[in-house]
């Protein structure tokens, strides 16, 4: 704390992101990372653009990434905003779009970053409760509002809506924002991309780290309404124009173009969670039904503490959350390669056996 700080530092709870060890030989299963590389295509591409140009600017309107996003999901290259990670995308729709009279509406169980921007940039809110299957009813969000906004799927629970679902809730709440954070989206859940040009109001935001395994690029866009688009490029002009480097440009091109190894890893990281699924059951946990590349598991006797305890002792990093209070002995267990998660079932049998 110091006399210089700005008035809105003093009431920051900064968020703390994922632990990322330094430790080596850790099966690291935290952070929802995927358990394989970007595309060849893609690193060769960074290598081949590792050279003299990098003295240059980045293209500011990031044009080629747009045109081959825009081309992908059937939209205009004004339908697209890009940032640096799906966080940042995130931040500057909330400044861009859901500031207002009214409190934002989100669920009292998703990512504790979303309060994190609400203080940052001064935004009343409101939280409203998963039900008992830690679904998000979003019939308790037609109420008064100035903006609604929640992951599909969730996080951490993994539980998604269907498209069906969404579009009547737009249908129903027409005069806010209805931003859909689709960070996991390509493991198993419907988008609702294809709903933006039917709906002004709605904004969907993807990420390159998951299913693109380029978490360590940071690189995010968002689909919406043009009108949405230059409210975010009209704050991301106020402070940087630009967010995106020439590689991580190169990068994201690449990776939409080699769309066969894209889909052959969402698929085999699918394929993983529905093998391990049955699993856990077989050991006694009850596991959320998962759009994700991750799953929401509780044990019949054990608490999720002493299970991420024992399992760091044998080299396995997964997650816990305290808060709320009724998510807390639940563990949150990445979607690792095949031998990644056949080591953990065997720590698994070994602790539950103790």
């Amino acid at each position: 704390m110091s006399k210089f700080w700005s008035k809105v530092v003093h009431n920051l709870t900064p968020y703390i992101p994922g632990e990322q060890p330094k430790l080596n030989n850790l099966i690291k299963l935290n952070t929802n990372e995927n358990p394989y590389g970007p595309s060849p295509k893609v690193l060769a591409a960074i290598s081949q653009s590792s050279d003299n140009t990098l003295r240059l600017y980045p293209d500011p309107n990031s044009e080629a990434l747009k045109k081959i996003i825009a081309d992908y999901f059937n939209v205009n290259t004004y339908n697209i905003f890009l940032g640096n990670g799906s966080d940042e995308v995130l931040a500057i729709a909330f400044q861009a779009l859901l500031k207002h009279n009214s409190p934002i509406l989100f669920p009292d169980i998703t990512y504790s970053f979303y309060p994190v921007y609400c203080k940052l940039y001064e935004i009343d809110f409101k939280v409203l409760p998963l039900n008992d299957l830690f679904e998000i009813e979003l019939d308790d969000y037609l109420m008064p509002n100035g903006g609604v906004i929640f992951p599909n799927p969730n996080a951490p629970t993994g539980v998604s809506l269907t498209l069906d679902q969404i579009e009547t809730f737009l249908k129903k709440n027409s005069d806010s924002v209805v931003i859909v954070d689709e960070a996991y989206v390509d493991f198993g859940t419907e988008s609702v991309v294809c709903l933006t040009e039917k709906y002004n109001n709605l904004l969907v935001t993807h990420s390159f780290s998951k299913s693109r395994s380029l978490a360590g690029l940071r690189l995010g866009y968002a689909i919406g309404h043009k009108d949405l688009i230059e409210a975010l490029v009209r704050v991301k002009d106020s402070f940087n124009s630009y967010p995106i480097d020439r590689l991580g440009l190169i990068a994201g091109v690449e990776s939409f173009k080699d769309d066969l190894y894209f889909k052959s890893t969402c698929k085999k990281v699918i394929d993983t969670k529905i093998k391990f699924t049955e699993d856990l059951k077989t050991l006694g946990f009850s596991v959320l039904p998962s759009g994700a590349n991750f799953v929401f598991a509780k044990h019949i006797s054990i608490d999720g503490k002493i299970i991420v305890s024992h399992l760091r002792e044998h080299g396995i990093v997964v997650r816990r959350f305290n808060n709320p209070e009724r998510i807390s002995p639940y563990v949150r267990f990445t979607i690792g390669s095949n031998e990644e998660i056949d080591t953990l079932l065997k720590a698994l049998k070994l602790i539950l056996s103790v």
